[in-house]
């Protein structure tokens, strides 16, 4: 790692109440969420949840 290298928690979908997912997401985005994981999972590489 070099000096200009970051580390920061960055909150994911996968834990989210899909029913109100674009509220959830405004939430994460107004506490200071600068980014949102998306976990792409296509039941071959991942299985899905």
């Amino acid at each position: 790692m070099t000096h200009n290298d970051q580390i920061g928690l960055v909150p994911s979908i996968l834990s989210a109440d899909f029913t109100c997912l674009g509220e959830q997401v405004r939430e994460a985005d107004a506490a200071g969420a600068q980014r949102i994981q998306i976990d792409i999972m296509d039941g071959h590489f991942v299985p899905n949840l």
